[in-house]
């Protein structure tokens, strides 16, 4: 579980069977370079908006037929013919990625929940279908861990995201404990915001929980790498609460000590 860039998409590895570890990975080098785009380097928002709509000229290219030319399309419009893939989930990525550009507050969680619907959700979406498994319990756990996902992702980086002018951190959430934005730009540990970020990881944490029948429900290789995936995620949380909800000065990250734990929990 990658928790350092597109975080939380579990990349194409051995435990893959290895019939889609190409589409697994055109997925994510489509998630990776449109996410890049929104978040990296200094580009204006326009000329970022710009990029992200040249990526929806390509995807439309695909659903027409027409011609494609950036190698990222070319990889993934095979991907996409081959496994019979949804372009919807692609358009609702772009959606979101397009979204981070123009939005940097959430007026509450459903405002949040529905930022994830579509940065994080379609990601899961699209495995069911490589795994052709996408009944509606299935797709259920898959938007809950998901979602949790990128929740823990955005706690994790709090100060990061602040640097970048973003809170996700619900307004409706920082009012209810009494943490303004000053104090986030200060980077100040109170009881305030430890008692605020204690409730972002329980709800992570339920959210995650909920999914997990998932990683019991997909046979083999396939079941243990998302197992893996969802301790790693709990994996995080634990680790914010071990450094007292310190996002400013440390980012809790998975380290090799850490994968014979996660391989014990997921086995």
């Amino acid at each position: 579980m990658p928790v350092d860039h597109y975080e939380n998409f579990p990349v194409a590895s051995w435990l893959l069977p290895r019939h889609l570890r190409e589409a697994v990975g055109a997925i994510y080098g489509f998630a990776r370079s449109a996410d890049d785009i929104a978040d990296e380097g200094e580009l204006s928002a326009a000329e970022r908006l710009r990029q992200l709509d040249a990526y929806r000229r390509e995807l439309e290219n695909i659903a027409s037929g027409s011609p494609v030319h950036d190698p990222i399309f070319l990889r993934l419009r095979q991907a996409i013919a081959g496994h019979g893939l949804p372009l919807q989930p692609f358009s609702d990525l772009l959606d979101a990625f397009s979204q981070d550009v123009v939005k940097t507050r959430y007026a509450d969680f459903a405002d949040l929940m529905d930022y994830c619907r579509r940065s994080a959700d379609p990601v899961g979406r699209l495995l069911l279908r490589l795994y052709r498994a996408e009944n509606p319990q299935q797709l259920a756990w898959s938007d809950s861990i998901c979602s949790s996902l990128q929740l823990i992702n955005h706690w994790q980086d709090v100060g990061i995201d602040r640097e970048k002018g973003r809170i996700y951190l619900p307004q409706e959430d920082l009012l209810r404990f009494g943490v303004s934005e000053n104090q986030i730009a200060s980077g100040k540990l109170d009881d305030n915001w430890r008692a605020l970020l204690h409730f972002q990881v329980e709800r992570a944490r339920a959210m995650m929980v909920a999914g997990s029948p998932l990683g019991r429900s997909l046979p083999g290789r396939i079941g243990l790498e998302l197992r893996l995936i969802i301790a790693g995620g709990l994996r995080i949380l634990e680790k914010i609460e071990a450094v007292d909800y310190d996002m400013f000065r440390r980012r809790p990250q998975l380290k090799a000590h850490d994968w014979p734990l996660l391989a014990w929990r997921a086995r």
